[in-house]
């Protein structure tokens, strides 16, 4: 029962975490703020872009010595509760973004912290992993956590559409006047996180400290982490290789959902409620393929489901270049995003396999720095290919040659020992 808690309290921080996610950054108050404070949508999103640039430099830099400074001290917990509060804070804080030009700096500014600590909490959160697991379940339990994400978006993503979003008069009695509802939406999601990264601070138990002698002054942190990269080029060459490599396909894989819906209503004509419908069927496949990808995870080893699950990708992507009509963009599109939370998860999992113990955080840090350094890739393939060849079909050939690219870059890397 208290590993059942641990597991529990740990994966519900995930379902939590969601509606930053999948509310404030990518359906709702990020579109709020680029169409209805700003006073354009083209300068809306190119003000957001520089925030969100500004975050990805930000977490490039400083999450490598925050996961490493929290590994020395032991106090992996107590770094993720304190990232979780900002997260938290400035999420509640968008409430007072009117739609109001007046009103974008402040917009961007919260997102911007948010998304900040938000990755930093997730490093500590993905370190986590290896204290709620063992060696035979650790691929499930990361499937599960993963699937948990996938789930907890959706469900608050339903409750906010039809609680705020859509009625004329909302819950509470929430209108659209000086954009209540979606302001209130950034309170609901603020609530959300809050309560559900509770459980994890109460079940989940505080991670030993890595014998490493922390460094008072912080910048000091990156002489030992130049230190320590250069020791791992010297000895644990497999784990660089791998963050290298996995780095690239993450960026097709986020690249997936980031377009998928660009492409349902340019290239396959969805309309804007079949997009919506679409999404949340994504996230229900992608939770269900998290669930399935993390129990395969165990029984052949996180490299053979990262594989099998990039070449069906790779494939199905194809088709979906190939093919025409919505039917087509249903059956291929639904089973891209089945194979997408398997790679996810097991890509965690190998992670976690190969890194020295009570160095997880770090390496989770370097995870997070090496997915941002490339973070480039899918969109420049995707508008690059667009820009080539004239059509949103070259620009999705675009992106699936950004997987073929991280399957060939992963395959040489030797998997861990005693899985396959």
């Amino acid at each position: 029962m208290n590993a059942l808690r641990k597991v529990l309290g740990w994966a519900l921080w995930d379902w939590g975490s969601s509606a930053f996610n999948a509310i404030i950054l990518t359906f709702v108050f990020t579109v709020y703020l680029t169409k209805a404070v700003a006073p354009d949508p083209d300068s809306g999103s190119a003000s957001l872009g520089i925030g969100l640039t500004i975050a990805g430099v930000c977490v490039a830099l400083f999450a490598p010595v925050t996961g490493q400074r929290s590994d020395a001290g032991g106090r992996r917990k107590l770094w993720l509760g304190v990232h979780t509060a900002i997260v938290v804070l400035s999420t509640a804080a968008l409430f007072f973004v009117r739609d109001e030009p007046s009103y974008l700096l402040l917009g961007i500014v919260l997102v911007t912290v948010g998304s900040v600590f938000s990755e930093f909490a997730a490093v500590n959160y993905n370190a986590m992993l290896v204290q709620v697991s063992r060696k035979d379940n650790v691929g499930r339990i990361s499937g599960f956590g993963w699937s948990m994400g996938y789930f907890g978006g959706l469900i608050a993503l339903t409750i906010v559409l039809f609680a705020f979003v859509q009625p004329e008069v909302g819950l509470f009695g929430v209108t659209s006047e000086g954009g209540l509802n979606i302001r209130a939406v950034a309170l609901f999601s603020a609530v959300w996180f809050g309560l559900f990264a509770i459980p994890l601070f109460l079940f989940v138990p505080e991670a030993p400290a890595s014998g490493e002698r922390l460094r008072h002054n912080f910048f000091a942190s990156y002489v030992v982490l130049a230190k320590r990269l250069a020791r791992m080029w010297r000895t644990e060459r497999r784990t660089l290789w791998f963050l290298a490599a996995s780095a690239v396909y993450r960026d097709g894989l986020a690249a997936i959902f980031t377009f998928g819906g660009v492409v349902a209503a340019g290239t396959f004509g969805f309309s804007s409620t079949e997009v919506v419908i679409f999404a949340i069927a994504a996230n229900l496949v992608a939770g269900l393929g998290a669930l399935a990808g993390g129990r395969l995870d165990d029984r052949v080893g996180p490299k053979a489901v990262i594989v099998g699950s990039l070449v069906a990708l790779a494939v199905l992507g194809a088709a979906l270049v190939l093919l025409p009509g919505k039917a087509a963009f249903w059956v291929c599109g639904l089973a891209l995003t089945a194979f997408v939370g398997p790679a996810q998860s097991a890509s965690r999992t190998f992670l976690t396999r190969i890194v020295q113990p009570e160095r997880e955080g770090e390496a989770f840090g370097l995870y997070a720095t090496t997915g941002r350094a490339v973070s480039f890739l899918g969109p420049l393939a995707f508008s690059g290919f667009i820009g080539l060849f004239g059509t949103q079909r070259a620009g999705m050939a675009g992106i699936v040659l950004v997987l073929v690219a991280g399957l060939a870059a992963v395959l040489p890397v030797r998997a861990p020992k005693g899985v396959q």
